[in-house]
């Protein structure tokens, strides 16, 4: 099946057959293989010390990544940390692996130099069927994609498209600001269905209530958005601009402000930005080699955040967390606070600064690589570099201050190159 639409002229074709089998190694799938043993071989034929690394990418849950590299991909289970698969490819690598979950069903964009499945082609790979699925081609870069169950989404540089899973049929185009991160992220729960990404003007948010039929636009920074994410069901946005020094973290539905934090003074290439699972904790990685841990006084009363359960139906959502009951999404006080200046007391009449909230864990790293931080369990910050780096950290949930080191891997030795 071939479609020619918008004026990208997008090709997308539902494939019947794979690539070609002298391509990948032969591997058991990922669904039949448990994610605490691995299950791919390595190619003999590649020497590890040449192998670089492109990028990383959590999964939906947090609970593994994926490192595409110029000769493949890996996957990685977070706790236990350990290599469950890999497939290794002879005419190159991927810059960009989506996964879904810890499903079979993978997003693969070629990198640089891969001369076969190039940087403007998406590729959704069911391993299952050790076969590619769908096909979907661009006249530009692809910049990100984003899966969910239901939706494939794929992000070029001044435009988003929103497919449906299970045809492949177009459903949605948003035009965007330039985009060259492919910034954009999605709810999970299954029913909401809310997509984030810049908008047409500088520092604005655009964020989709499909479910809804709704789109809001919040402007959240006076300079462009540098990165941002959103909770599991879509209902709390945190955003952070190009200047690097503060995240805010805004009620998706009405575009109301709840909280303001304060990473530094001086400007940062913010990296990431993740939220725990309880909405209680949020984590901020950027260039200048620390990663900070604030308290977030957002919460959903009476409610478990984390749970899908959360929310009931898409009516709900917009009479509950409408503006007339924001109270309802605003937490008075926290098991660990956000320390303030001790100037605060003058707010209004000192500058903004000086009322700021700063972070209340911290755990610093070497300012030579890209990180990427994730909430594990009891209290855990998981951090993987560019460098082939995975580090483990616990932080003191009453007290705060600097996390402690509980585990660090090498998973991958690779030589840093300049980007």
């Amino acid at each position: 099946m071939t479609i020619a639409s918008s004026p990208m002229s997008l090709a997308v074709s539902t494939l019947q057959e794979g690539f070609p089998e002298s391509e990948f190694l032969p591997v058991e799938p990922l669904m039949d293989a448990p994610y605490n043993s691995p299950s791919g071989h390595s190619n003999p034929e590649i020497d590890e010390s040449e192998i670089d690394l492109l990028s990383v990418s959590w999964n939906q849950d947090y609970g593994c990544f994926a490192a595409g590299t110029n000769h493949g991909f890996r996957i990685y289970n977070c706790d236990p940390f350990k290599e469950t698969f890999r497939r290794d490819l002879k005419s190159g690598g991927f810059g960009i692996i989506e996964m879904l979950f810890r499903s079979n069903i993978l997003a693969l964009v070629g990198g640089k130099g891969n001369t076969q499945y190039p940087p403007n082609k998406v590729i959704i790979w069911d391993d299952h069927q050790s076969r590619c699925i769908g096909e979907f081609s661009f006249r530009s870069e692809v910049r990100a994609v984003k899966l969910r169950r239901d939706r494939i989404v794929v992000v070029l540089e001044h435009k988003i498209y929103v497919y449906n899973f299970m045809d492949l049929k177009l459903l949605h185009q948003i035009e965007t600001l330039a985009n060259p991160r492919g910034l954009c992220c999605l709810s999970h729960q299954v029913n909401t269905s809310v997509l984030a990404c810049p908008g047409l003007r500088r520092g604005q948010v655009r964020v989709e209530h499909f479910g809804l039929n709704m789109t809001k636009l919040i402007n959240a920074h006076d300079s462009r958005i540098a990165c941002l994410t959103m909770t599991m069901d879509g209902l709390l946005l945190a955003t952070a601009s190009t200047k690097g020094t503060l995240v805010r973290i805004f009620n998706a539905m009405d575009g109301t402000r709840l909280q303001e934090v304060r990473r530094g003074v001086d400007r940062a290439d913010i990296y990431g930005i993740a939220l725990s699972p309880n909405v209680q904790w949020l984590a901020v990685s950027s260039d200048k080699g620390t990663v900070h841990i604030f308290s977030l006084r957002v919460r959903v009363v009476g409610e478990d955040p984390s749970s899908a359960q959360s929310v009931t139906s898409a009516a709900a959502l917009s009479h509950q967390y409408s503006s007339s009951s924001l109270d309802a999404l605003i937490s008075p006080t926290s098991a660990g606070a956000n320390p303030g200046s001790s100037l605060s007391f003058m707010k209004g009449v000192l500058p903004k600064y000086f009322s700021s909230e700063w972070s209340f864990a911290r755990f610093h790293l070497p300012e030579c690589t890209h990180y990427m931080s994730a909430f594990g369990s009891q209290n855990t910050v998981i951090i993987v570099g560019m460098d082939g780096s995975f580090y483990r950290c616990i932080f003191d949930p009453v007290n705060g201050g600097e996390m402690v080191q509980h585990e660090y891997v090498r998973f991958l030795k690779t030589q840093l190159k300049s980007r």
